[in-house]
Parts: C-alpha cells; sequence; structure tokens
C-alpha cells in the first residue's frame, strides 16, 4: 500500500504534465502572438474531407517524467547492487514507458480539408484538429485565415 501511495504523486504529475504541453490545433484557437496580429484571409470551397490522426508530442518531458518515476519504483526492490540494477532498469523502462504515454495522451483526432480557393482556383489542403460540434463537409464555403505561417479554415 505504501508503495503504490509513493508511486500516485509522481504519476499525477506527470499526467498533468503531458496534458498541459498538449496544444491545441482546432481552427477557432490562437496562441498569444497571434492574437492582435493582421492575418490575410481567402475564401474557397471544401472539395473533400477525410478524418486523420494528428500525432502526440514527444518532448523529453514524458521520457524524464517516467524515467525518474520508474527509478524511484526500482529502487524500492532488493538491497545494495540488486536495488542499484533495479534502478537502473527502472529507470529505462519508465523512460520509454513514459515517452509511450506522452505522445498517446496528447495524440488527436484530426480532419484533413481539401479545398479550391475562389480567387485563384487553385487545390490546397489543410489539416486542423476536428471540431464534431462543427463539422466541415464537401460543398462547404470556408474562410482561410493565415498568421505567422500558420493557416486556419473556419467556416
Amino acid at each position: 500500500m505504501k508503495y503504490q501511495r509513493f508511486l500516485l504523486v509522481p504519476s499525477l504529475l506527470l499526467i498533468s504534465l503531458l496534458t498541459g504541453c498538449a496544444s491545441n490545433l482546432q481552427g477557432d484557437s490562437y496562441s498569444r502572438d497571434d492574437a492582435r496580429q493582421v492575418q490575410s484571409v481567402q475564401y474557397g470551397t471544401v472539395e473533400q474531407t477525410r478524418l486523420v490522426v494528428i500525432e502526440g508530442t514527444k518532448t523529453p518531458i514524458g521520457t524524464i517524467a517516467g524515467g525518474a518515476v520508474g527509478g524511484i519504483a526500482g529502487s524500492t526492490i532488493g538491497d545494495g547492487k540488486g536495488a542499484a540494477i533495479a534502478t537502473v532498469v527502472g529507470a529505462v523502462a519508465g523512460g520509454l514507458a513514459g515517452s509511450a504515454v506522452e505522445e498517446q495522451v496528447t495524440k488527436s483526432q484530426g480532419v484533413e480539408l481539401v479545398i479550391r480557393l475562389n480567387k485563384t482556383n487553385e487545390t490546397i489542403s489543410i489539416v486542423q484538429k476536428h471540431d464534431p460540434a462543427q463539422p466541415f463537409y464537401a460543398g462547404d464555403r470556408v474562410r482561410l485565415m493565415t498568421v505567422n505561417g500558420q493557416t486556419r479554415a473556419s467556416k
């Protein structure tokens, strides 16, 4: 029981760090740097939509936090050299697991939009986070806003 409580706090810390690192990729989300910036605006028509997966982040945070938790857990096993080996094995396994958990927790459902621009008749594609409350369909007229190299589509 003491062992489980000992790991509860680091595990909760890891989860809060990972969810705090997830960025919002929806079409209606802006970073602080994008706010109050002039945006270029284009209009177009959605020709195709396809649900895609936006992979999760792969930062050192998941690996480090998982390694710390694994190392601490491993250090509670055995005595002497056995404890040292268990600490190293626990840290390595925890680092691998932490990295995998970070990627899983931060991946999201996206939508790929193939859009024909009204002005140039050019066809482009944009991927952004899928919002089930505001789905895109072929034939939808959309507005494309570009700021700081980032383009988003909205109805």
